[in-house]
């Protein structure tokens, strides 16, 4: 693993990374964030309960968005060409949800960044649309799944 923050110029200024020598290749990564809330929450949620309509679909097409305007959220991601975003939310216990976003391209940088926002802003729209029925709604463990491509390879949370 590279140890170097490439992020951050010899001087420790802030820069985004020169991409433009690397090699295009086909690159995926799959983040997750889980959800905690009361059951009864989660039964509304799966019934189609809510005052704000339907919470699924719009978590959904939330995390589809943000992934694809990561760059504009995070200062030194670069503008992606994305061409797939998939955001799926499954029950894991009955109080859990689990949020799934994965993203891919062929290109010079990773999506890592891209799935994890998209897992993201998915669980904080679930929130929103939860949170008059349910304020105590807590969301954890975003992180990184797997990532596959780039100069670095593949890796994965399971292997880690």
């Amino acid at each position: 693993m590279n140890e170097k923050l490439t992020h951050l110029d010899s001087r420790g200024h802030a820069h985004m990374v020169d991409v433009s020598d690397k090699a295009q290749t086909k690159r995926t990564a799959t983040a997750r964030a889980i959800l905690l809330m009361q059951a009864s929450t989660l039964n509304k949620v799966m019934e189609g309960g809510l005052p704000k309509g339907d919470v699924l679909a719009t978590a959904r097409i939330a995390g589809i968005q943000a992934a694809k305007k990561t760059s504009d959220l995070i200062p030194l991601c670069h503008p992606l060409m994305l061409t797939k975003v998939t955001v799926d939310i499954n029950v894991i216990s009955e109080c859990e949800l689990e949020v799934l976003c994965t993203c891919a391209l062929t290109g010079k940088t990773g999506v890592e960044m891209e799935a994890l926002t998209g897992a993201s802003i998915a669980a904080l729209t679930l929130y929103d649309m939860c949170k008059a029925v349910d304020k105590g709604i807590v969301i954890q463990q975003v992180s990184l799944l797997e990532k596959k491509g780039g100069k670095s390879g593949d890796w994965s949370q399971q292997d880690a």
